[in-house]
């Protein structure tokens, strides 16, 4: 049974959040007790996803966000530190796009709006949202989440620009991981306080959700995204002294795995 008061008193950018695996991790944030902005570029499927978090009696709000454009993530991140303040420390990375091609015939514009949105996108908002949680006070950890993909770490034919976004995507992840460690202060004592943020990555396989429809997996072959949405939760519930920094998460039935 979910703790609805885990995560009270705390706001989340949940990104990719009008469907799918983003709008599965705004309903499992908020039954835990955290208020949720639902980004995405499709407000109907916002407008849906903050329905289904009210009913589920959570709160929600809606934002217009398209990860790819530069002044829309720094407008996102102002506006919700601006009304928000402090409260504002939970960031998911969900939203994410595929578009399937051979090396004979993958569209140029395609792969470079894959690359966009699964990893450009995602490492330029984490880098905006933890320049703002940097100075929080001792006893905070601000908590970023990103979804990478099992296909970050293997290959897969027509799959190249997803694939290669997902391995950029996980690649950038620890070296954000690595440099946050290397910000931790140092005491007179020689004791250390960690980086007021921690950036921790789950990697999921086959879900059940509107992207993975183009591949044609039978719906008992992958999980549904609220058993990833719910690792999500688990994860910026997790201790301050702890991280996560890479999680793989794969359905039972996964034919190909242990690889």
């Amino acid at each position: 049974m979910v703790d609805s008061g885990m995560l009270q008193g705390r706001v989340a950018l949940v990104t990719g959040g009008a469907s799918g695996l983003g709008r599965a991790t705004c309903v499992a944030l908020a039954e835990a007790g955290a208020h949720v902005a639902v980004a995405d570029i499709d407000p109907a499927g916002s407008e849906q996803t903050a329905e289904l978090v009210a009913e589920a009696g959570g709160s929600a709000e809606v934002v217009a966000l398209d990860v790819t454009d530069d002044a829309s993530r720094r407008a996102v991140v102002q506006q919700l530190f601006d009304t928000h303040g402090e409260a504002f420390d939970i960031l998911a990375n969900v939203a994410g796009i595929d578009r399937p091609g051979y090396v004979t015939d993958i569209d140029l514009a395609d792969y470079q709006r894959v690359q966009a949105v699964n990893c450009e996108g995602p490492v330029f908002l984490t880098s905006e949202f933890v320049k703002r949680v940097q100075h929080l006070p001792e006893g905070r950890t601000a908590d970023v989440v990103h979804i990478v993909s099992l296909s970050a770490i293997t290959s897969g034919s027509g799959a190249i620009a997803y694939n290669g976004s997902k391995a950029g995507f996980l690649n950038a992840t620890r070296c954000i991981q690595r440099e946050l460690r290397e910000k931790a202060t140092r005491a007179a004592d020689g004791t250390e306080r960690p980086f007021p943020c921690r950036v921790q990555a789950v990697i999921p396989a086959a879900m059940d959700t509107p992207m993975m429809e183009q591949w044609g997996i039978p719906a008992h072959l992958m999980m549904p995204p609220s058993a990833v949405a719910e690792m999500v939760r688990t994860l910026v519930t997790l201790h301050p002294a702890a991280f996560v920094p890479e999680m793989q998460i794969v359905p039972r039935l996964e034919p190909n795995f242990p690889r």
